[in-house]
């Protein structure tokens, strides 16, 4: 093939790539924008409700109904299980979602000072005797301590020899 021939192949592929690209954008473009089912629906997201609506005297009693509920759900596990979250998850994310839920339904936002303040006095009264008295470190296994040492090793020893190798050949050509 002639240089001529390669030139018009060249430009040919060019031209299809960019249309390809254009294309691209223009799918993608259409895929995300229908992304948002709210987009161009008026709808309110009661998470966002306004703080003039709350009624905070209200929305500690419907709390007191949640840990209410997080209380007898917690009676059923045994109290030494209380600092292992695998225990009473479930039920602590029971009583999360129900404090949410309350909130937003009194027209107030989630969290706020009050659900906060209810939140950490459940905390105290059920988790306050779980923390630890020193923190367990574990080794990772050999393999995955070997790797993480050599690989920012390697990459610092790389590094060196790049510089200084440009360095070196910077100076052949000045």
């Amino acid at each position: 093939m002639s240089a001529k021939s390669w030139q018009i192949v060249m430009d040919e592929n060019a031209l299809l790539v960019s249309k390809l690209f254009i294309v691209g954008i223009l799918i993608t473009t259409v895929m995300t924008s229908g992304l948002s089912a709210t987009e161009n629906m008026k709808i309110e997201d009661p998470a966002r409700a306004p703080a003039d609506r709350c009624n905070e005297s209200a929305l500690l009693g419907e709390m007191e109904k949640c840990a209410d509920d997080f209380k007898g759900d917690m009676a059923l596990i045994d109290p030494r299980n209380w600092c292992n979250l695998t225990h009473f998850i479930r039920e602590y994310n029971y009583f999360s979602a129900c404090t949410e839920t309350k909130a937003v339904l009194m027209g107030c936002y989630w969290p706020n000072p009050q659900v906060e303040g209810y939140i950490i006095h459940v905390h105290r009264r059920f988790f306050s005797n779980c923390t630890a008295d020193h923190a367990v470190l574990v080794d990772p296994p050999d393999d995955t301590l070997t790797v993480l040492i050599a690989v920012p090793v390697l990459l610092t020893l790389l590094m060196i020899t790049l510089v200084v190798w440009r360095s070196k050949r910077s100076d052949i050509l000045a």
